[in-house]
């Protein structure tokens, strides 16, 4: 099955969000983050069923939809009823926080507390809620109350402490604290970067430096965007923009975040001593960045979206106006497939961020998950009215474009931005099989063919780009066994591909070997349920093997969804369900050299 899977996206989330962190987080860490994260998602057993019934239901369905807003109003009408109900309690409060209503989350952390809850995120929330009133000392002393797992001991309560601290005005123990930090190598580059924060906030510039600077001068420290961010501010602040300018020049060739680089390298030649403020300007700013860097480790662990989520909304919390936090919020929701929530969320970053541009690409991204493609369309030309050169808006478009069928455009799109993506960049390849594929679509064969092979050639023989020629050689008849060679080869590499799955299935049906057809075809179809190409081969198959009932079955399932290869004519799966297939003719090829490709199919227990 030739269906074109874009492997184009926005790759943001390791250099934007990592704040600092080193390559990898060591094995022991990586168990206590998984630790602290499935003690957090515990569950209370609790058989008492809410006196409300009816507002917890309607809390549940709200829950279960992702509508948590609504989740929480109904759960709080409902506790109101029952109010010793210890789960309900727990819950509400956790809806709160990810939804960044954290002083009303503090509120039921609080009573939760009072119930004998012992969960460490009740002292997180409230130590957030409390340090963002000015209330230091009573945001000190939740802090002090987290223990247990030593993610908490050596890595949130440090950090966060820290930060109480500095709104405290004691910037001897702020430092004292984060110095904990220092005695994991794994969070060596997240002390430098607190370290230097912290100082930079006392106006201790030589220090602050000396932090600054391990970070740049380690090779093994990614450096994320809201690092050069920091230190760029801080090189223009104290006169050293020479510095700020060669730091940004190094970054300059990351394509996964260019336009944001590019955007502050912009302002950074523009920018003055005299007019350059401090982006660490409050306690509370940096108690933001800690939480932003605990979501984003968070993230990095299996099982640890929900934990990151409820950090960044408390990061968020502490600065409305941090970007970079809306960003990872949105890439959560992302994940979670809320892309119109996502959406709202981008719509809150100002148009004077450097994320701003990236910002609208991935919203475009969003309508496109959402098969909103025209306004995926608007949203992406107007990017491109005002930068022509935006080589990701310029590829999106294209993939727009041909999920819009306008073929033509889409190659005129796709070789734009071929045209600015450097001429040995590994990634080219992607480019030439997405335009393989758009004048495929455009019944182009002699550009298509030419594109995919570059593009086999360029990727090294990737599965995605043998599956489509292979399949596009079958659909026409010719290159049988090269086009075997290349499907079997790329189910042996993937072997759970429901749409390579299907073209190894319908290679067999084109050669007339029915039996091996519907084996594979009822695999991709399990593999791919609602797909009507492969319920279409699959009824094909079964009506081939004398099998005409499930064939009927499976005709009648194809018309009841949609197509997105648009190669099923919906017109002849009618005539098919009204009056069956004619005998198909076998393609012609070679036995030898097809029976030894067959041998080495892999074989599934």
């Amino acid at each position: 099955m030739a269906k074109y899977v874009s492997l184009v996206v926005v790759f943001l989330s390791l250099m934007i969000f990592n704040s600092c962190a080193e390559k990898g987080l060591s094995h022991p860490q990586t168990q206590a983050l998984s630790q602290a994260v499935s003690e957090s998602k515990a569950e209370k057993t609790n058989d008492n069923r809410p006196k409300d019934y009816g507002a917890y239901l309607a809390g549940r369905v709200a829950h279960l939809r992702q509508d948590f807003n609504s989740a929480a109003d109904y759960y709080m009408i409902s506790l109101q009823t029952d109010p010793e109900n210890a789960e309900l309690l727990e819950r509400i409060y956790v809806i709160l926080a990810s939804q960044g209503r954290v002083s009303e989350a503090a509120k039921f952390a609080k009573q939760s507390q009072q119930k004998g809850d012992t969960n460490n995120f009740t002292h997180i929330i409230i130590a957030v809620d409390d340090a963002k009133a000015g209330r230091y000392p009573q945001a000190l002393a939740s802090l002090k109350k987290l223990g247990g797992n030593p993610v908490y001991t050596k890595f949130i309560t440090p950090l966060l402490a820290s930060w109480v601290y500095v709104g405290m005005g004691n910037q001897e123990k702020a430092i004292e604290t984060i110095s904990i930090l220092n005695e994991d190598k794994g969070f060596k580059s997240l002390y430098h970067f607190h370290a230097g924060m912290i100082e930079d906030y006392f106006g201790n510039n030589k220090e602050a430096q000396k932090h600054y600077e391990v970070l740049i001068n380690d090779e093994k420290t990614e450096m994320s965007f809201r690092t050069l961010q920091v230190i760029s501010n801080f090189y223009i602040r104290t006169g050293q923009k020479e510095k700020a300018v060669a730091l940004l020049e190094r970054f300059n060739s990351e394509l996964l975040f260019l336009d944001m680089i590019q955007n502050l390298a912009q302002k950074t030649a523009n920018a003055t001593q005299e007019n350059t403020q401090a982006i660490i300007d409050s306690s509370d700013i940096g108690l933001s960045e800690a939480l932003f860097s605990i979501a984003a480790n968070m993230r990095q662990i299996s099982s640890g979206t929900d934990i990151a989520h409820i950090f960044i909304c408390l990061s968020i919390y502490s600065n409305p106006n941090y970007d970079l936090a809306q960003l990872m919020l949105a890439d959560i929701l992302e994940s979670r497939e809320m892309y119109q929530d996502a959406i709202d969320v981008y719509d809150e970053i100002s148009p004077t961020s450097e994320s701003y541009n990236t910002v609208q690409i991935k919203k475009a991204a969003d309508y496109v998950l959402m098969d909103d493609y025209k306004a995926a369309e608007i949203l992406l030309k107007t990017i491109i009215k005002k930068d022509p050169n935006s080589f990701q808006a310029n590829l999106d478009l294209g993939d727009v474009m041909r999920l819009r069928g306008k073929y033509a455009d889409a190659i005129e799109y796709y070789g734009k931005a071929l045209s600015l993506m450097e001429p040995n960049n590994p990634q080219a390849w992607i480019i030439h099989y997405a335009l393989g594929i758009a004048y495929e679509q455009n019944d182009d064969w002699e550009q298509a063919e030419s594109s995919l092979k570059q593009a086999l050639i360029l990727s090294q023989n990737h599965y995605y780009v043998q599956n489509y020629l292979g399949y596009s050689w079958l659909k026409q008849g010719k290159n049988i066994e090269d086009a075997m060679s290349l499907i079997v080869d790329a189910y042996n590499q993937a072997p759970s591909d429901g749409h390579i799955t299907d073209s190894l299935g319908w290679a067999f049906y084109k050669i007339g070997n029915y039996e091996e057809a519907v084996f594979y075809l009822e695999k991709a179809s399990e593999l791919e349920p609602a797909n009507a190409l492969i319920s279409d081969h699959l009824g094909n198959a079964y009506w081939q093997n004398g099998r005409k009932a499930e064939a009927v079955f499976q005709w009648n399932h194809t018309l009841k969804m949609k197509d997105d290869s648009h190669e099923v004519d919906m017109k002849k799966v009618e005539e098919k369900i009204e009056n069956g297939m004619e005998k198909e003719q076998p393609l012609p090829y070679d036995k030898e050299t097809i029976n030894e490709l067959i041998k080495s199919i892999s074989k599934e227990e």
